[in-house]
Parts: structure tokens; sequence; C-alpha cells
């Protein structure tokens, strides 16, 4: 966890006060749920949640020392934390953690870490999701340039451009839902996930009050599925970041400046160059999703424990689990601000649709032509050549527009005036979709 990218929120899930927090909520509840069943007696699992809360609430870093002198001892970190609450709680606490596992209390806690960080970001992207709205619909019929390979390909509209990013944001949206669902399990089935000292009421019990569901089958622990689907949606929706803010970089690149982040009062560009004005959130955001991908590969390697269990996965996800929910959290958070105040150039993408003399509306012609009687090979051609020619003496004094060059070319006038032509290039006809797109994509 890197301070400059993380926000106090997301760090807080996975700070050591709040997992020995939710460990102690785990053991109280498991229990209570025991003590109903008469497993326990009910006075000492009364006892374990009236001493044991307020000493659980009140873990500070003094404690925490404390907790890590016993594992120094203990090597066995859940066993250290038991030690350090029977302290507080006294003879009672020997009915804690009574028929349950490690496992229980540490796949248990990491379900319930991971729900509060997938609500966190499903939150994050609800912001996304609105900064992208409002931008699309600002500029649903502002002109510019689509580009494929980089070249300018047909008109769009800047509102388009956004509507696409909000409808993949969306679908992430979606993922994240369902991935949070699929990580909230609980379990507490003993060692080898047989229940063999462990009822599975007091499962169900704890699931309840945690709001997790039970899991159908654990082998002491949760199928590490569950959290490969969970981090790979990190990646996913990583990516789909990472494809936006190249697009800013590529809009703000001097020779297009058709957008750029908003440069801040008294920001500074480059330390040697004054002029400057850099993309450098959405450089930053590129980096930040490769980060945040990287871990998708081992929470996969996760998936193949030995047998019931091992703990190959255990230093794994004490690294993945904070740093990829913290990494992304930080950057949807930017990215949604940068959205938000992102500055746009209208006149200049106008500009720039037009710089090649009109031959972006190439398909128009060559299909009136076919619809005039040309074959589609000569119709092609016809427009290629024109097309070509504008290309080729763009800028140059003999250099003439799309539109005339087709009117110089006998097989063209002999099919189409220049009313037709005019009717053909009408960039119009590029945008009579747009409100169709844009009722799928807002509907």
């Amino acid at each position: 966890m890197v301070p400059r990218y993380t926000r106090p929120e997301m760090a807080a899930i996975w700070s050591p006060e709040t997992r020995y927090q939710i460990w102690f909520e785990i053991e109280a509840l498991a229990a209570e749920a025991m003590g109903n069943l008469g497993t326990i007696p009910a006075e000492s699992a009364r006892v374990i949640r009236e001493k044991g809360g307020p000493r659980a609430a009140a873990i500070d870093a003094a404690a925490i020392a404390r907790i890590d002198e016993i594992e120094s001892v203990t090597r066995h970190d859940v066993i250290a934390f038991l030690t350090y609450m029977a302290e507080g709680i006294g003879e009672d606490a020997r009915f804690m953690h009574q028929g349950m596992t490690s496992s229980d209390v540490l796949d248990t806690c990491l379900s319930v870490q991971l729900t509060r960080a997938a609500d966190l970001l499903i939150a994050d992207l609800d912001r996304v999701l609105a900064a992208l709205k409002a931008r699309a619909l600002e500029h649903k019929f502002t002109p510019t340039i689509g580009r494929s390979h980089g070249i300018h390909a047909e008109p769009t509209t800047f509102g388009l451009k956004l509507a696409g990013h909000y409808a993949e944001f969306a679908r992430c949206r979606a993922r994240m839902v369902a991935a949070r669902a699929e990580v909230a399990t609980c379990a507490i089935s003993g060692p080898v996930g047989t229940f063999a000292s462990v009822d599975p009421r007091v499962e169900e019990f704890v699931a309840a009050k945690l709001g997790l569901a039970v899991e159908p089958v654990s082998t002491q622990v949760i199928p590490r599925d569950r959290h490969a689907a969970f981090f790979c949606t990190l990646a996913v929706v990583a990516s789909a970041m990472e494809r936006l803010a190249t697009e800013v970089r590529h809009l703000q690149r001097s020779e297009v400046r058709e957008a750029e982040e908003y440069f801040h009062p008294g920001q500074k560009g480059s330390s040697a160059m004054p002029h400057k004005r850099n993309p450098v959130l959405s450089e930053n955001l590129t980096g930040l999703a490769r980060v945040v991908r990287g871990y998708a590969t081992p929470a996969l390697e996760n998936v193949a424990l030995w047998h019931e269990r091992d703990i190959s996965h255990s230093s794994v996800e004490r690294y993945i689990g904070p740093d990829a929910t913290i990494t992304l959290d930080f950057a949807l958070n930017r990215l949604a601000g940068m959205m938000e105040k992102l500055t746009i150039y209208p006149a200049q993408m106008e500009a720039n649709l037009e710089s090649l003399g009109g031959v972006v509306h190439s398909q128009k012609v060559l299909l009136a032509l076919t619809q005039a009687g040309l074959s589609r090979e000569g119709a092609y051609a016809a427009v290629q050549r024109a097309a070509m020619a504008t290309w080729t003496k763009l800028g140059s004094p003999e250099g003439k527009s799309f539109r005339d060059n087709l009117l110089a070319d006998p097989e063209v006038a002999g099919k189409m005036d220049a009313a037709g032509l005019d009717a053909a290039i009408d960039p119009q006809r590029d945008f009579r979709h747009v409100e169709t797109i844009f009722a799928r994509v807002f509907a």
C-alpha cells in the first residue's frame, strides 16, 4: 500500500485493527450460536461478548504489539489473537473457537473485507458512470472524427465516444456486483470442512449476522475460484479504465488537442519546459491499471491448493487483497475526477474532422455511386482516386477538396451532379441514429 495512492476509507478495511475486530465478531457470533444450541454455556457466550467486545474495539498500536509479541512465541496468528483476547475475557475465553479451525476465522474475515471493498468499488464505479453520462449528454451532437488504426475514419460525436465508455463501465459494475455476491460466503465448518466438531447451524447463524451466504461445501478453506473471479473482475475494470485513459492521452496530444485534462492554476507541466501541459492523470491511471491486472495471475494460481488445504494462498492474499482494492479505489476516483473536469475543444474537433479535405465522407459517396448505377468495384476505384488526389496534395497550391476532385472525375460526374454529391456527403447523415444509440445505452 503506497500512501500516495491510498484513500483512507479503503485502507481502513485492511488495517490490523479492523481485521482483529472482524475476527472477534466471528468468534463472538459463533459462541452465541453455540450458546443457543447448548454446545457451550450461554452465560459464557454472554461474557465473551460483554468483555471481549470493548477489548476488541479498543485494539490500538499497543494491543497490536502485544499480539505480535505473543505470535513471536506461538508462530500462529489466530492463536496469538485468541490468547490476547483471553487475557481480557478471563476463564470463559476457553469456550471461544470451540470446534473451529483457523481458516473458519481467516476466510470468513476475508469475505467480509472483500465485500466491504466491493461496496466502495461499486460506489466508485457509480461516480465514474455519473461523470461519463453527464459529459456524454453534454456532447451528444458534438462532431468529431472517429479513428481506426489511429487514422481518420468517419465522423462520430464526442458524446458517442463517451457513451461507449459508459456502457463498458456499466458492464464492469454488473460484474463487480456479481463478484461481490460470489465472494460473500462464510465457512465455519471445522478441520477439513466436515462439521465434525461444530454444528452447521453455527455457520448459518454467523453467515446471516455478517450478511454472507454459507459456503455449500468447504474443504477447511473457502474454494479459491471465488477469489480468482473477484480479482479477475478488478483486472477487467482496470482495463476499462486504461482504455478511457488511453483515449484521453491521445486526444491531448499537441497534434490532436481535442480534449485535455484540467490544468490547475499554479500547476507545472515540466521542470525544464514551462509550456508543457502533460496528461499526467491519464498516464498515471494507465500505470495503475497494469498493477491491478498483475494481481489476477496470483489469484488464479491460488485456486489449486493441496488436498483439503494448504497455506500457499495466504501470503499471496495478504498482498493482493489490500493492494488491488486500494489501488483500484484510488484510480477510479481519480478517473471520475478527470472526466468531471475534462476540458473539451469542439472547434478543434471540427477542424480536425475537416483537415483532410472531406475524404472522411468516402463511404457515403461510394454507396451513392453504387445506387446510381456504378459497380461497387468501379465506384470504389473512382472514390479512391479522388481521395488519394486530395490526400497527397493537402496544403499545396494545387490541392483541391475531396468534393472538387469527385466532381472533376468524369466517371463520377456521369452518375452524380453537385446537388446529389452534397446530399451524399451531408455530415448530418452521420448522426441521424445518435438518439437511438443513446436510448440503448442510457435507458
